[in-house]
């Protein structure tokens, strides 16, 4: 998921109880959240090298409690500064270190859960297992789950405002029945929107969308609307895709738009894929569509200049998980920065590589 959703389920974990138990819980639960989306660094070193290290070690259970110690270790430093400090009271709330490290490993963990949750998908048990694991119900960013964890966050305020101008006692700790709630919500939409998965193959079961033999289907959530899934549909010689609609009961597919061949097999194909940016995109990719796309360059990046006696193609990584039209005006194309691209010399030679409009140095 995105940051946003981590930060307030981060907030929700540490207000549903455990700030009760220490100090800084509610705050190491907010860092320990997001704290693995940190791998996002390596993209200092090029897209290719974000690409594949993303989600990567800090998104496994072997990591996770790791994560979690670093972000006690930043709350501990965080509190010693405060102790220096003349104007701190020692009327705080103790610091239970156990505590807080279980807090933070349950926001650590939970930052696992909810990206599973979506198609990108996680790999939870690497290095010992590669596989990539992914729920697929849950849109990368869901306005359903912000409103919940907004609602959890900012009622206890105004309630707590209300209570002070009528004179009502003080609650220390005030809103956890609403983290309590939210949490519940969370896994409640997760449950629904699994059922309306469940529902929508079932009815691409009953309808024949192809004629050919169906290798392998995938279904791809939307954001907010639960009923709406868009299918993908493997055969041997093509990909088909529909739009299934679990409230109204039906599939659309068109018979001309909704129809990718496998491209054919060249060289170029062939060179792309041993290159680092095809080795990290493949082990990444899912539903990976590899094409020879000739001398087409890449926007923003010029193609190699060569002498006239050799010649150049562009081959594109692409992944049909993301390459709808998920939000109004989007076009079917994959956002840009999930398209991976190689520069091929003479069939044979790596001459660069990226993602999207990034090259990789």
């Amino acid at each position: 998921m995105e940051p946003i959703t981590h930060f307030l389920a981060g907030a929700c974990i540490g207000r549903a109880g455990l700030n009760r138990k220490t100090a800084y819980a509610t705050l190491a639960a907010v860092l320990a959240a997001e704290a693995a989306d940190l791998d996002v660094l390596w993209g200092l070193r090029g897209p290719v090298e974000e690409l594949k290290h993303h989600r990567g070690i800090t998104h496994t259970l072997i990591g996770a409690p790791v994560v979690a110690a670093v972000v006690v270790g930043a709350v501990a430093l965080l509190h010693l500064a405060r102790k220096r400090r003349p104007s701190s009271q020692s009327g705080d709330q103790p610091i239970q270190w156990a505590w807080l490290y279980v807090t933070a490993l349950i926001a650590a963990l939970s930052h696992i859960l909810l990206d599973w949750t979506n198609n990108y998908g996680v790999r939870p048990f690497f290095p010992f297992n590669s596989r990539w694991y992914s729920g697929d119900i849950v849109f990368i960013a869901e306005p359903i789950l912000w409103a919940l964890f907004a609602l959890a966050l900012i009622l206890p305020l105004i309630f707590g405002a209300a209570d002070r101008e009528i004179g009502a006692r003080k609650q220390r700790f005030r809103g956890r029945g609403w983290a309590i709630f939210a949490l519940a919500g969370m896994v409640a939409l997760w449950s629904w929107r699994w059922f309306e998965q469940a529902q929508a193959r079932t009815l691409l079961g009953h309808t024949q969308v192809v004629t050919a033999p169906v290798v392998r289907i995938a279904l791809e959530p939307y954001p907010i609307n639960p009923w709406r899934w868009h299918a993908i549909l493997e055969t041997p010689a093509y990909y088909r895709t529909a739009e299934v609609n679990t409230l109204t009961g039906t599939v659309e597919s068109d018979s001309n738009a909704d129809i990718l061949y496998k491209p054919e097999w060249t060289p170029a194909v062939e060179v792309a894929k041993r290159t680092s940016l095809g080795q990290v995109y493949l082990d990444w990719s899912t539903w990976s569509v590899v094409r020879d796309l000739g001398q087409s360059p890449v926007p923003g990046i010029d193609p190699p200049k060569l002498p006239p006696d050799r010649t150049w193609t562009t081959v594109e990584f692409s992944d049909l998980r993301f390459s709808y039209a998920f939000l109004p005006g989007d076009s079917r194309r994959p956002p840009a920065g999930l398209n991976g691209w190689v520069y091929i010399v003479d069939g044979h030679e790596e001459a660069a590589e990226g993602m999207g409009s990034k090259e990789q140095k």
